[in-house]
């Protein structure tokens, strides 16, 4: 089940999430630095993204969580986050992320889910928000070129198309 603040935030593009206030800015953290303290394997990946605006990072990333993960394999992950968007769509409609997020709030929440899925919480399902959430970026990334204001991460040089 999704955790509900209640509050709600409503992004120009007219999408809605949930309240970040007080949750953190994990988009914020300098995740190589973070990637070695914690030795993790997938963080590196969303660094080079951050950094680069290079979509295969991201994939690299799903794949490497996938690895990570003890009771996963590609298919079963790929089932287990088609009820993150079920209950999405519950929770605020259907297809409510195509509306447009910006980037920042994907690997923001994203990261959230993945230092909570390594930390252990079982308040929510960290796993399949995390891969939700990744996938959301990319899925941004690839079809929203035409809403600048979402491309709101430190892009160097040129990102994939």
């Amino acid at each position: 089940m999704l955790k509900d603040s209640g509050v709600r935030r409503v992004f120009e593009t007219g999408a809605v999430r949930d309240i970040a206030e007080g949750k953190g800015r994990c988009d914020l953290l300098p995740l190589d630095a973070v990637a070695e303290l914690i030795q993790s394997k997938v963080l590196p990946h969303i660094n080079d993204y951050v950094r680069t605006g290079k979509i295969d990072c991201l994939e690299r990333a799903i794949l490497a969580f996938i690895y990570e993960h003890p009771a996963w394999d590609l298919y079963t992950a790929l089932l287990e986050v088609s009820k993150q968007y079920e209950e999405g769509a519950r929770k605020y409609e259907e297809r409510n992320w195509e509306k447009g997020i910006p980037l920042h709030c994907y690997i923001d929440s994203g990261v959230r889910h993945y230092l909570k899925w390594r930390r252990g919480d079982k308040d929510e399902p960290h796993d399949r928000a995390f891969i939700w959430n990744m996938l959301g970026c990319i899925w941004t990334h690839k079809n929203k070129r035409g809403n600048p204001e979402l491309f709101d991460l430190p892009f160097s040089g040129k990102e994939d198309e």
